[in-house]
C-alpha cells in the first residue's frame, strides 16, 4: 500500500466568477516546471498556476474565451472538459517550449486543446491559442466505444494519450502519435489533422469490488517507461462520476507491458501525477479530483521505487 502526504489544498486569489468557490475543485492534469506547478481542472476554462516555493493561493490563467454556467449539470455540458497537461518541447515560435491542454473528447465540445507559451524561467505568457483536436480524436472512436482521453505524455518523440475505460468498456490504452508529425502541425496551424496512431497498448490494470482500475494520468521517466494513476470508479460510461473505490499507481514499461501497480492506502481520487526520478527514488506529486464543487482539490506527494518493480 502506498500512503501520500497532503502538501496544501489548491486555494486561489481569485475564482473564475462571483459563484464560483475559490479554489480548484476538479484537479485533472498536473506538470512541474521549475518553480511552477500548473494544473488543469476539468471544470474551468483556465489554468491553475501555484509555486512550489510557498503556500500562497494559486491564480487563474485563462486557456479559452468565454464563461461557463455556475449550475453543475449546465457547467457539465458546455465544459471543454480538459483532463491532460503536458509540456510540449521548444518547436515553432514557441522557443521555451509550450504547455498543451487536451480535452478528453468523449463528447463533441470536448475535442479541442490549448496552447499556453512558456518564457525562459518555465513561466507562461501571452495569449494562449485554441486547438480543434477533432480531427485528431474522431477517427479514435473506431478504436474505442467510448473514447475518453485522461492523461498525455511526452516521451522521445512520441505523444502519448490514456485512454481511459470504465465499468461497462474496461479497455485501458495508451496511444502514441510521432510528436515530430504533431509539432509541424502546430507550428503553423491551430488544428491537428487526422493523424494515424504509430501503435495502441492496451493494459488490464485488474479490480477492486468489481470496480476496474482504469488510467487517470501518466508522466514519463527518463528509460522511457512511464509512471500512471489510476482509479476504481463506480461508473459505467464515461460521462457520468461514481464513488471511488480504490486507487493506484503503476509503471508501465516502453513496450506497452505492465509492469507494476501498487494500491493507495487511502481511495484518494488522483487524477494527475508528476514524476521526477531522485537517486534510488521516483518522487510523486499527484492532485485530486473530489467530484464537489465546494471541496478543494489537494496537491499530495509520495515516492515509489523501481527497484520495487
Amino acid at each position: 500500500m502506498i500512503t501520500l502526504t497532503k502538501i496544501r489544498e489548491l486555494d486561489l486569489t481569485a475564482a473564475a466568477s462571483i459563484e464560483r468557490p475559490q479554489h480548484l475543485s476538479a484537479a485533472s492534469g498536473l506538470v512541474c516546471l521549475n518553480s511552477f506547478i500548473y494544473v488543469v481542472a476539468d471544470d474551468e476554462l483556465h489554468l491553475g498556476v501555484f509555486r512550489s516555493t510557498d503556500n500562497n493561493p494559486g491564480f487563474l490563467f485563462r486557456l479559452f474565451p468565454g464563461e461557463l454556467p455556475d449550475s453543475k449539470a449546465d457547467r457539465k455540458k458546455q465544459k471543454p472538459d480538459l483532463e491532460a497537461l503536458t509540456m510540449l518541447p521548444s518547436f515553432g515560435h514557441y522557443i521555451h517550449g509550450a504547455l498543451f491542454a487536451i480535452g478528453s473528447g468523449s463528447k463533441r465540445q470536448r475535442r479541442r486543446g490549448a496552447l499556453a507559451e512558456l518564457d525562459a524561467q518555465g513561466a507562461v505568457s501571452g495569449t494562449p491559442q485554441t486547438i480543434d483536436l477533432s480531427d485528431l480524436l474522431s477517427p479514435l472512436d473506431e478504436h474505442f466505444s467510448a473514447l475518453n482521453i485522461e492523461g498525455a505524455i511526452v516521451s522521445g518523440d512520441e505523444l502519448r494519450l490514456l485512454q481511459r475505460g470504465n465499468k461497462r468498456q474496461t479497455q485501458n490504452a495508451v496511444i502514441r502519435f510521432p510528436l515530430s508529425t504533431i509539432l509541424e502541425t502546430l507550428s503553423v496551424n491551430a488544428r491537428i489533422g487526422s493523424i494515424a496512431p504509430s501503435g495502441i497498448n492496451t493494459f488490464d490494470l485488474g479490480s477492486i469490488d468489481g470496480v476496474p482500475f482504469c488510467f487517470t494520468d501518466g508522466a514519463a521517466l527518463p528509460d522511457g517507461n512511464m509512471v500512471f494513476t489510476a482509479i476504481a470508479e463506480d461508473t459505467e460510461d464515461s460521462y457520468n462520476d461514481g464513488p471511488c473505490a480504490g486507487a493506484a499507481l503503476g509503471i508501465a514499461d516502453n513496450d506497452g507491458k505492465l509492469l507494476c501497480l501498487h494500491q493507495l492506502e487511502q481511495p484518494h481520487k488522483i487524477e494527475g501525477v508528476d514524476a521526477k526520478v531522485e537517486g534510488d527514488d521516483i518522487k510523486l506529486l499527484v492532485v485530486t479530483d473530489a467530484d464537489d464543487a465546494s471541496v478543494p482539490a489537494c496537491l499530495f506527494s509520495t515516492s515509489i521505487r523501481p527497484n520495487d518493480v
